[in-house]
């Protein structure tokens, strides 16, 4: 007797007014369908925390080796993402340590400096679009001081990075599949030539940054190709230049739009690294990530087929009552945070100790010089949808 359970349809959480204030929307599918379909892509939606654990420490059953399923411009799986173990294991040991606690200490003054130098100048207008002048240029800053890339490439590779991640704000018709997909393999074939001339340069003068490192890099005495640098690159050009601009401004947005919070961390600086997780699990930017269902499989009673895809839904994970303790309570000084912002299981966040950095820095500088600050107007923000963004963040302050 089949005593599997039919799988609901999911409510609708990908439009913009969800996108803002997602967490009431993840609470009715914990409540009501912890596992859901898609409306329009027929694909499952994984809500529940300890279900979702088990999807990202299972590779073997959920694939993260979905490169056809996931047109983003790219000509082979992004590396380490698209990767599953053990093959990904080579790749993990020859990355891991450039991103370590102890290599992102060493970089940490330089980003203090940087954050410093983008402040002051904005102390006396009182106001300023937080996005524009403060959490794109830092995390991109810190990205490319990391890689040892020009300063002058980053309005290029924003650009490039937004034709994968956002295509549809380039498209006439962002419901066009097809123009889409068009936007992406533009946008990546550029990626792609931009590290080949890297590559040549490097190899003709190298240099001791990271992609000098990717040149040099052995495991087992063998070295990393052509390719596969080029794909690494790709991948970080996602990762570096986005994720840790979205957290800063959620973040931000959160704070400016409630003023006791914001308070705590003026009073007790102390409190921003509690403060990062806590907003990390109760924003949570990367909203989901996909999988490629490799064998069948049975989630809270569902059977979910070989061959399917699912969205594996971080946000709601991290507001789950079964994992929290009154999750919609945004506590700076919860006792036990085990948010999966970052993921977890072999595909880990590998950039997570410079995220956390990134933005300890960030919130510590800018609190000290303003203290004090809010929303600029009573214009709803807007926040774009899968990798929540805020699209403009004005801030005033006395």
């Amino acid at each position: 007797m089949d005593d599997s359970i039919e799988i609901p349809e999911s409510p609708l959480f990908m439009d913009p007014e969800t996108s803002r204030c997602p967490q009431a929307t993840y609470g009715e599918m914990l409540a009501r369908c912890p596992v859901s379909r898609m409306p329009i892509t027929k694909g499952l939606i994984i809500a529940g925390y300890e279900d979702v654990m088990y999807c990202l420490r299972h590779p073997e059953i959920f694939s993260s080796e979905m490169s056809e399923q996931m047109a983003l411009g790219t000509q082979r799986p992004m590396i380490p993402q698209q990767i599953d173990p053990p093959n990904q294991t080579r790749y993990r040991k020859i990355l891991d340590p450039q991103f370590s606690r102890k290599k992102m200490a060493l970089i940490e003054p330089a980003i203090r400096k940087s954050a410093i130098q983008m402040i002051e100048p904005l102390l006396d207008q009182g106001a300023c679009d937080f996005n524009q002048d403060f959490a794109v240029p830092l995390p991109c800053e810190s990205f490319l001081h990391l890689m040892g890339l020009p300063a002058g490439d980053l309005d290029l590779l924003i650009h490039l990075k937004d034709g994968i991640i956002r295509p549809q704000s380039r498209a006439q018709n962002a419901m066009d599949g097809e123009e889409i997909n068009r936007i992406r393999k533009s946008a990546g074939d550029d990626i792609y030539l931009y590290f080949e001339d890297l590559i040549k340069e490097r190899e003709a003068a190298p240099r001791d940054d990271l992609m000098g490192h990717l040149l040099r890099a052995e495991v087992d005495g063998e070295r990393l190709s052509h390719n596969e640098i080029l794909d690494i690159a790709f991948l970080f050009i996602l990762a570096g230049l986005d994720t840790v601009t979205a957290t800063l401004n959620c973040s931000v947005a959160y704070l400016a739009s409630n003023p006791g919070q914001q308070e705590k961390l003026t009073q007790n600086p102390a409190l921003i690294e509690k403060a990062i997780e806590e907003m990390m699990r109760w924003e949570t930017p990367v909203t989901g990530v996909p999988r490629l269902v490799k064998q069948d499989v049975k989630i809270s009673g569902h059977e979910i087929k070989a061959g399917e895809m699912v969205l594996l839904l971080l946000g709601s994970a991290n507001v789950d009552p079964h994992e929290f303790d009154q999750p919609e309570l945004v506590d700076f000084e919860r006792a036990r945070n085990r948010h999966i912002a970052f993921g977890s299981g072999p595909h880990r966040c590998l950039g997570s100790h410079l995220a956390r950095m990134e933005l300890k820095v960030a919130l510590e500088e800018w609190h000290k010089r303003i203290p004090s600050y809010r929303l600029a107007n009573d214009t709803p923000l807007i926040f774009s949808a899968g990798i929540r963004d805020v699209e403009a963040l004005p801030l005033a302050w006395s």
